[in-house]
């Protein structure tokens, strides 16, 4: 989607924060120049996207996602709750402009919902580790979805 809007140098400056904030939950340091790199990227990126693309709600409560995952890494950022990063997933995923058919689910709403429980269970089995590989298989599930609607 971000290289359809003409958006992928500042997305990819988004994607290596949330990289870092994923390595620092599995022990590595927080890359904290990577991480304002990021924050300002991600800043009115939402914006950017142009109105007359499909997934334009989408892609803008997934620039909200991002700015809770980052506010949550910063320890200055202490106002900010997890819950609103769930909250603004759910919204995101309901702003999919189409049916999804990810994994069973037709709605990428479904498939968010499903996401959690599963996030819940492997975080209480196998802690952060298990959740990271379960993120990434969940990531490519999203990949596909968006490689369906923008064709």
């Amino acid at each position: 989607m971000a290289d359809r809007a003409g958006l992928s140098d500042r997305c990819g400056l988004v994607v290596a924060g949330l990289e870092t904030i994923a390595a620092s939950l599995e022990g590595q340091e927080l890359d904290k120049g990577a991480l304002g790199a990021a924050f300002s990227a991600n800043w009115n990126l939402g914006a950017a996207y142009p109105a007359e693309l499909a997934g334009r709600a989408f892609f803008t409560a997934w620039t909200r996602v991002v700015f809770v995952a980052i506010g949550l890494a910063l320890p200055s950022q202490q106002q900010i709750a997890a819950g609103q990063g769930l909250d603004c997933a759910l919204e995101a995923a309901a702003a999919w402009p189409s049916d999804a058919h990810v994994d069973s689910s037709v709605r990428l709403v479904d498939f968010e919902l499903a996401c959690r429980q599963k996030a819940e269970d492997e975080l209480r089995r196998g802690g952060p580790p298990a959740l990271r590989t379960l993120t990434q298989m969940q990531i490519e599930q999203y990949g596909r979805a968006a490689e369906l609607l923008v064709g």
